[in-house]
């Protein structure tokens, strides 16, 4: 039995066992389409590999923030009432009501036998959080389970150098890891593009690295492709596990 399993739903979206408890990252349940946002518009490109039913039941969400499409689209926010724990920011604690749970960076959830902290993330260049919002990351772990860092939409490799110091090395990195990039802030990259999430996976001490949000949304500037080549060129690439929609990794 492993101690550990990853199945890739689609974009942010992942249904994590650990410990014999079930976790939800950013669900998007939602057919392609267009996402107002504001002046601009979010396009998605792809559908799930699952589901909202099909992901069966869950133990918790973990939602990185609630302020962009491509990370709680109609369908996730929907399925948000039906889950029994949602851990999120203050900032979507505010906007949601008592359908979450604000988990602030450096505090411990305990769900059955596994420890979820929050971790700092940081969603753009510094000095850009008035324009993206609060984002959060966490770190599952707990007596006899591997550490499993899970980024959120996080563009900083100081962050990723703090919670190294903190929790490394790291046994599996669900790096959010398509380079993504709007208008609102020109060539500057909102989540880690693909050499920066091979230098993450360093930083971490990360002995395996399953991506997520690397593709199924039109802002993305990298995907499978440029992460297969910059963790070779990082001579990582035995560390890197890119999946399919639907498929599993486990440890």
């Amino acid at each position: 039995m492993s101690q550990l399993s990853v199945q890739y739903v689609g974009g942010p979206t992942a249904l994590l066992e650990i410990g014999g408890t079930r976790l939800l990252t950013d669900p998007t349940f939602d057919a392609p389409g267009d996402y107002p946002l504001g002046d601009r518009k979010l396009v998605k490109t792809a559908g799930p590999a699952l589901t909202a039913e099909e992901t069966g039941a869950v133990d918790a969400v973990l939602l990185s923030h609630d302020q962009h499409p491509d990370n709680l689209d109609r369908a996730g926010r929907a399925h948000l009432s039906r889950v029994p724990l949602v851990l999120t920011t203050a900032a979507a604690r505010e906007r949601l009501g008592d359908v979450v749970t604000a988990l602030p960076n450096g505090e411990t959830y305990e769900i059955g036998d596994v420890r979820v902290t929050g971790v700092r993330a940081q969603h753009g260049p510094d000095g850009t959080d008035h324009l993206t919002g609060e984002v959060t990351g966490f770190v599952l772990h707990g007596d006899g389970l591997p550490t499993v860092y899970v980024s959120g939409d996080n563009a900083s490799l100081d962050v990723v150098r703090d919670i190294a110091t903190r929790f490394g090395p790291v046994d599996v990195a669900v790096l959010f890891a398509g380079g993504a990039q709007t208008p609102l802030l020109g060539d500057a990259y909102l989540t880690l593009p693909s050499a920066a999430a091979a230098e993450a996976a360093r930083i971490l001490g990360a002995r395996h690295v399953v991506p997520l949000h690397f593709e199924q949304w039109g802002h993305f500037s990298q995907g499978p492709d440029t992460l297969v080549d910059a963790f070779a060129e990082a001579g990582l690439s035995d560390r890197l596990h890119l999946l399919k929609p639907g498929e599993t990794f486990a440890l």
